[in-house]
Formats: structure tokens, sequence, C-alpha cells
């Protein structure tokens, strides 16, 4: 079973913070009170709030009615914001990509996934608002995906230990796109390499990187050992990653969010997974998210 963090039942308030903090599920997750994002953070609060971020790795916030020009001057507290390439951007914010789907079509965010994975350099955190919510469903599920390597067979770790993976853009936004802005978004964002295990930058956890979204295949699966033909290495590179993809259901590894207007949600993208739950159609959630750039793994 996971390693649980330390039992919290009640609100806690960290050391050196102006927040109270209480975990949503043993392993991932809390819930961050007695503060106002729409006021200017010092310093200190946001070091603070980073510190929890990598340790609960999901913290989330209610009633914090904020503005698009608040929402991404907060982001911009931890980082560098990326412009996506693919999703609509607000008109007046470029960082700050709109989700969600209309009452003609769905969204399609409902795959585990780490955002943007493709990029050499991936996220390093989102900052999600729900602007509307359906009346019911909409749930966004995250996973912490340290939980599932360290919890993997230990006669496996030491192959997945040199392994490394092919991340590619193309399979989850390819049919979002013409036949002209697919040919420049490949020439921008080629497929990537990462290891199949990245090590946290900060926490120096170690973090099961592959995700059913945006992983294509493994890319030196053969490199240990010898086929017996040449089909049989990719059968078992095949059944190996799916293997691995699965990890992120395991509910044990998860929190699920029920999300309310003026929600906002801050994950280490580094760490987890996540799921939009697509039950609500033709009802409509409409949120709005900003993301920081993050390092290469390694």
């Amino acid at each position: 079973m996971p390693t649980a963090l330390a039992p919290h039942p009640a609100a806690v308030r960290p050391p050196h913070a102006d927040f109270d903090l209480t975990p949503i599920t043993p392993n991932i997750g809390a819930e961050v009170t007695a503060i106002d994002l729409d006021d200017t953070l010092d310093d200190d609060a946001v070091a603070a709030l980073r510190q929890a971020l990598v340790r609960h790795k999901v913290l989330v916030f209610r009633d914090q009615n904020i503005s698009p020009d608040a929402h991404v001057s907060l982001a911009r507290r931890f980082g560098e914001l990326e412009v996506h390439p693919v999703f609509p951007h607000h008109p007046d914010h470029p960082e700050l990509v709109i989700l969600g789907g209309t009452a003609a079509s769905k969204a399609s965010e409902n795959i585990f996934h780490s955002d943007v994975s493709w990029r050499q350099n991936p996220s390093m955190a989102s900052l999600l608002r729900c602007v509307e919510c359906p009346p019911t469903g909409g749930d966004t599920i995250w996973v912490n995906m340290a939980a599932a390597y360290e919890n993997l067979p230990e006669s496996l770790k030491p192959q997945l230990d040199s392994l490394e993976a092919v991340h590619d853009l193309m399979p989850a936004f390819g049919s979002r796109m013409t036949p002209e802005q697919r040919e420049a978004n490949r020439d921008m964002f080629p497929p990537v390499v990462h290891p199949v295990v990245r090590t946290h930058p900060e926490s120096g956890e170690k973090i099961l990187y592959v995700n059913e979204a945006f992983t294509t295949h493994l890319a030196n699966y053969a490199a240990g050992w010898e086929p017996r033909v040449g089909a049989d290495f990719k059968v078992a590179e095949m059944d190996l990653l799916c293997y691995l993809l699965r990890q992120a259901t395991i509910p044990e590894y998860q929190m699920r969010l029920r999300w309310e207007p003026d929600t906002i949600v801050i994950w280490d993208n580094r760490s987890t997974q996540h799921y939009a739950v697509q039950d609500y159609f033709p009802a409509v959630r409409r949120m709005m998210r900003a993301t920081v750039i993050g390092d290469r793994p390694y």
C-alpha cells in the first residue's frame, strides 16, 4: 500500500505560513484555507505554498473570485508561463487557456495525462480556476505518481531506471488541427524522449513518468535484452508500457475533487497525472488555466 503522509484530523498551520492546510487523502491533496489569492502574497507566502505543493502535490482553494489579471499574476509568482499552441486563449492573456466543451460538443480531457509532457521542458505546475460548473458531475481526479512508482514491484525498478519513453503532441491534438497546422506544429514540437522514471528536482522523489495521452512507446526497450524473434520485443514493450500506464488508475493513489465556482487548484505537474471526468454533457463546464514552465526531466 502507498506510504501515507502523517494524518491530520483538522486544519494545521504549517510553520512560517499564514494559511491552514487540511489533507484531502493520506497520499495526495490538501485544502488551503485562511488565504485570499486576490491579495498580493509576499515572498514568504509563495515559498510556503510551493513547499506545501511539493509535499501534497495538489492544493485546493475555495471561494477565490479572482480576475484573469490576478490569475496570471499569481501564476507568475511560481515561474515563467507557457503559451499553449492548441487550446484557445483568453483574449487579453495568451498565457491563460480556456478549457471545456460546449452544449454542442464534449470536452476531451478525460484521459490520464501529465500536461505537455510532449515538450522538452514540460510544465512545473498549473493553476486552474473553475468559472462555470455543471449542476452535477465534472469532477477532476489527480494521481500521485511518486506513490505509483514507489509501490511497483522491486524486481521491476532496476529495468525501469534505465528506460526512456517517447512523448508526442500529435496523438491527442493532431485531430484538432488542419493539415497545415499539423505540419507547422510537427516542426515546432517534434517527439521528445524523457526518462520513464524521473527525479523530482525539489523533493528528490522518483516518479513514474509515462501517460496514456502523450507517451507513444519506449525508446530503448530492446537495448537491455535480446529478443527471440524480431516481433517479440515489440509485444513485450507494449505489455510493459500498458502495465505502467494502468498504475494511474489505481484509486489508492488518487484524489477526486468536486468543483464549485471560484475554486482554484494548483497541482505539481511533475509528480501527478490528472483526468477530467466528462459525465455532464450537454451541460457546460468552463475553466481557465495558467501553466508554469518547468525543467527537462532527468
